[in-house]
């Protein structure tokens, strides 16, 4: 008698689904940096139109987020966010 492999049980299954929480954690990442720029700007009463907020929950890189949420302590102008420099 050969026993059953269940394919959720089977090595390459684990591998997808670590991939795929990994992507999760990733993307969360992602949310939880673009929250903090908005807020960010909020908290220091900088008004935030739709277009600025599309252009943040947008962006997939954290290190531009990062660059986003220093620059969100001192503009004076949301837009201020995408300037280059």
């Amino acid at each position: 008698m050969t026993a059953i492999q269940y394919f959720w049980r089977h090595p390459l299954a684990e591998q997808v689904r670590e991939e795929g929480r990994e992507e999760g954690r990733e993307e969360g990442r992602v949310q939880e940096r673009a929250d903090m720029v908005l807020r960010l700007l909020e908290w220091r009463g900088v008004p935030v139109g739709d277009a600025v907020r599309r252009q943040v929950y947008a962006c997939g890189d954290l290190d531009r987020l990062e660059s986003w949420a220093q620059r969100a302590m001192h503009v004076t102008d949301a837009a201020e966010l995408f300037a280059p420099g």
